[in-house]
């Protein structure tokens, strides 16, 4: 059972944080900056996202119940939301909108680039807090499950910081048309974990 959850957050926070998908709007916010300047922007945004999702697995139950929210109507919420996530993906719309944002930060000299627009909202976004979110709502309040998905958290925070790091040679030899086609698969494996979110939110307002 850890292991089949370990496998499942870890693949779905991987795809909807998408760090290799990110590599391309790395390059755009550091483009210019020397070598430890990004490696500071790379260290400094995982360290921000991974907080936040990270908070978002502690709090974000206790928060759906204070708003008197229940688990089911937040996972048809945020299936529907990564599934409109995962059709942009598919279809190249977040690609352009990210780097319109990157760009829309660099000619407003934004200061803190790890903070906006990398960490959050590219890589700490509403997709990624909502099913954050949803996963810890599987563990039903078992304290090694929660544990476990922070620990997840950490792996794809320091997989970002891994990528941004290689962000250069990774595009390299991916080329134009790899990162398109990463995308695009990337897109479907998270429609396919977004449809599933709506369904097992249906069948539990259904049973209940």
């Amino acid at each position: 059972m850890l292991f089949d959850f370990a496998i499942s957050a870890l693949l779905t926070l991987f795809v909807v944080v998408d760090p290799i998908g990110l590599t391309p709007t790395f390059l755009a916010v550091t483009d210019g900056l020397p070598r430890s300047a990004q490696r500071s922007v790379a260290l400094r945004a995982s360290i921000i996202a991974g907080a936040i999702l990270a908070g978002s697995v502690l709090i974000g139950n206790w928060l759906l119940g204070t708003l008197g929210i229940s688990l089911a109507a937040f996972r048809i919420a945020g299936g529907l939301l990564l599934f409109s996530i995962a059709s942009e993906m598919v279809f190249g719309v977040r690609i352009r909108r990210e780097s319109e944002t990157a760009e829309q930060a660099i000619e407003e000299h934004v200061r803190n680039v790890a903070a906006f627009p990398l960490a959050i909202p590219l890589m700490a976004g509403p997709g990624a807090i909502t099913a954050t979110v949803l996963l810890a709502g599987h563990t039903q309040g078992d304290w090694l499950l929660l544990g476990l998905l922070i620990v997840v958290v950490t792996l794809v925070a320091a997989c970002c910081l891994i990528v941004f790091n290689f962000a250069t040679r990774i595009a390299g030899l991916l080329g134009m048309t790899g990162n398109i086609v990463l995308s695009r698969l990337l897109g479907v494996l998270l429609a396919a974990l977004a449809v599933q979110y709506v369904v097992d939110g249906a069948r539990a307002i259904w049973g209940g």
